[in-house]
Formats: C-alpha cells, sequence, structure tokens
C-alpha cells in the first residue's frame, strides 16, 4: 500500500506562534496560566498543554485574581477583552492570530463608518463569536450568514452600504459560491481588498484536492471541533472517495485499508506532525511502504511572540 503525503499540511503560523505563546508564559512564569477557550482546536495538543499547566477556560470570571490569561488564537469580543482588563490579572497576551486580527480590524473600521457588515461563517465557533464581537455600532448592525439560502433571507438596513467579510477557515469553494450571490443580492456591497480565507487554509485545501485525485482513501488530521480540519475531509469526500477525520492512529479502522492500494494522509492546521508521523507507522504496520511527500506550495511565514514573551529565564530568576 503506497502511503501520500500532502503539501503543505499540519502547523500554521498562527497556531505554531499561539502554542509558544503558552508555553512560553509557562516557562517564564509556571504553571497555572489561564487561557480564554483551547489555544487551539486539537486534542492532543490541548492535553499536552495541560499536562504543563494550563487551564482553559470559557468565562474571564473563571480567572482568579493575580493570574496570568491567554486569548486563544481564535481571538475575542471587544466585550471579553474589557473584562479581562478590568479584572486584576498579573498579566494578559494575546495570542490571535495576525490573519484573524486583520479581519478583527476591518470590522472595527466598518463598525466606526456606520456600515453594516454581512459576516460568512459558521455559527458558535468561537472565532465567529470574537470577530462579530468587535461590531459596536448600534446605527449599523452585523449579520452572519452560513449559506446561500441565508443571502437570500437577509434582511438590511441599507443595501447601498454593505460590506462583507469571511471567517479565515472556511472552504474556499464554498465560500466563493456565497460570495457570488451576496455580490447579486446586494450589487453595491463591497468586499476586503484580500480575502480574509487565510493562505494556511487556501494552501492546505488546494494540497488535499491534489492528494485526493491520487488516492483511494483519505486520512484527515484533526479534531472534531477543527473547523479548518473538517473543510479538508469534506473537499476530500467531494471529488468522490472515502475521507475520514481522525484525531490520532487509534481512531483507524482495519476495514478503511482493505483492498486499498493508495491512501492518502494531511492534517489540519491545528494538528501536530508527530500525529502524522503515528499513523504512518499504523499504516505501515497494515502494509504500507515508505511515505511519498507531494510537491506543494511553500510556506515561510512567521509570526513573532509578544516582546514581553522573549525576555531571557535568567532575568526573572
Amino acid at each position: 500500500m503506497q502511503i501520500l503525503l500532502a503539501n503543505p499540511r499540519g502547523f500554521c503560523a498562527g497556531v505554531d506562534r499561539a502554542i509558544s505563546i503558552v508555553k512560553r508564559a509557562l516557562e517564564l512564569y509556571g504553571s497555572p496560566i489561564y487561557v480564554c477557550h483551547e489555544v487551539v482546536h486539537n486534542e492532543y495538543v490541548g492535553n499536552s498543554l495541560r499536562n504543563l499547566g494550563a487551564v482553559f477556560i470559557e468565562n474571564i470570571s473563571d480567572v482568579p485574581d493575580n493570574n496570568i490569561l491567554i486569548f486563544s488564537a481564535h481571538g475575542v469580543s471587544q466585550k471579553v477583552r474589557a473584562e479581562a482588563k478590568s479584572r486584576n490579572l498579573t498579566m494578559l497576551f494575546d495570542a490571535t492570530c495576525p490573519l484573524v486580527t486583520k479581519v478583527h480590524m476591518e470590522v472595527v473600521r466598518a463598525s466606526r463608518n456606520g456600515t453594516e457588515v454581512i459576516f460568512i461563517g459558521h455559527m458558535g465557533h468561537p472565532e465567529v463569536k470574537g470577530t462579530m464581537g468587535q461590531y459596536s455600532n448600534k446605527e449599523g448592525g452585523i449579520y452572519l450568514v452560513e449559506s446561500q439560502e441565508d443571502v437570500w433571507n437577509l434582511q438590511v438596513k441599507n443595501q447601498d452600504h454593505l460590506y462583507f467579510m469571511t471567517q479565515t477557515t472556511l472552504s474556499v469553494s464554498k465560500t466563493q459560491e456565497i460570495i457570488n450571490v451576496l455580490r447579486k443580492r446586494f450589487p453595491s456591497i463591497i468586499g476586503p481588498r484580500k480575502d480574509d480565507i487565510c493562505y494556511a487554509t487556501i494552501n492546505r485545501q488546494e494540497a488535499v484536492l491534489n492528494l485526493a485525485a491520487a488516492s483511494e482513501v483519505v486520512l484527515v488530521v484533526g479534531s472534531k471541533n477543527s473547523s479548518n480540519s473538517n473543510r479538508l475531509a469534506e473537499l476530500a469526500r467531494s471529488t468522490g472517495i472515502l475521507s475520514f477525520l481522525i484525531d490520532s492512529s487509534q481512531d483507524i479502522r482495519n476495514e478503511w485499508l482493505e483492498g486499498i492500494n493508495c491512501i492518502g494522509v494531511t492534517a489540519g492546521a491545528s494538528a501536530p506532525e508527530v500525529l502524522v508521523q503515528d499513523v504512518i507507522k499504523h499504516l505501515q504496520m497494515f502494509g504500507g511502504g515508505s511515505p511519498v511527500e507531494l510537491l506543494g506550495r511553500e510556506e515561510n511565514i512567521f509570526f513573532g511572540i509578544p516582546q514581553e514573551l522573549r525576555i531571557n529565564l535568567d532575568y526573572i530568576y
């Protein structure tokens, strides 16, 4: 059985930065370090950080006074940020992905201008909550749409003064279909100069389509609550082949491998490479050969951690 690996796959720059912020805070200040929401949506990463002393919370009120708090990579609303700043916390660090922050700034500008915003995203996702929570102008409005049907049913105050934005981890093709309907329904609507869907999402979706074209089955390493990982599995399935979202090699079922000559493996932007390597070892136990990495887009983007976390440990102790 041939094993093909998608390229690129796994951690993006924003996820890498967020995890580094939590780890560095733990190194400098010890446990516990409180994190607003899971820092990234991956079970393995979350458990690893918990073992180091991270405590994931959903409400700022759950953080005791005189402790350190970190915002997750998904970002938080202005209300949550203000609540955190009003607390008696020792330190507050922001692990929001810079590409999510870019969308936040777009929403803030629209809010200040009184421009109504139509936001394409998945209801309940923390990134969506945080981004929509940047809008504060009561004279305007921000509206969430998840489908083309939502667009046709949407009622706005001023059709000639609209702006659309998107969650960063959506399906590129499905989002474009919704944007096309938005432009048809609201001809005057404008959007961002550059796609809100991030480079890592675009690259990994392109890579999984290439992988699916050469595979009989595709395994996507990622957690069930990971938006970008779910989109990868959906995309692979859309090509007509079987695709399974797995947290680890333990989720692989033997029947998936029966009669398979070529299997593809990729990972969502929040899934570490160590899990991919475990999957490869598992597949090799069932007759898999040496993995072959497909060609793909090179990624060399890096996001640095906050200056306060770059200090030398000797300075602290």
